[in-house]
């Protein structure tokens, strides 16, 4: 399945609320320690990659779940944001 075709099929809500309730299961192992890091979040395993930019930290997501969207937020940051990642790698 293409990375269009998994955006498309996406249900945002859906994970969105998945991915913020793996984030609040494990917020204390990243905050305050990594405040402005880039988590990158697969809503299904729980597992989440950490980077100093969210390209990055979706990237190496993307290598382990090639067929997973990605939760992605800023750590500490109230107003952080999400994404769903159909980060293309070749």
């Amino acid at each position: 399945m293409s990375n269009l075709d998994l955006s498309k099929k996406a249900d945002i809500e859906k994970l969105t609320s998945a991915g913020k309730k793996v984030y609040e299961k494990i917020k204390n192992q990243y905050e305050p320690k990594y405040n402005g890091k880039y988590l990158a979040i697969e809503p299904e395993s729980g597992e989440a990659f950490i980077h100093d930019a969210a390209a990055y930290a979706m990237i190496m997501a993307k290598k382990k779940y090639p067929e997973s969207l990605f939760f992605v937020l800023k750590i500490g940051s109230e107003a952080a944001f999400t994404s769903i990642s159909p980060i293309l790698l070749q």
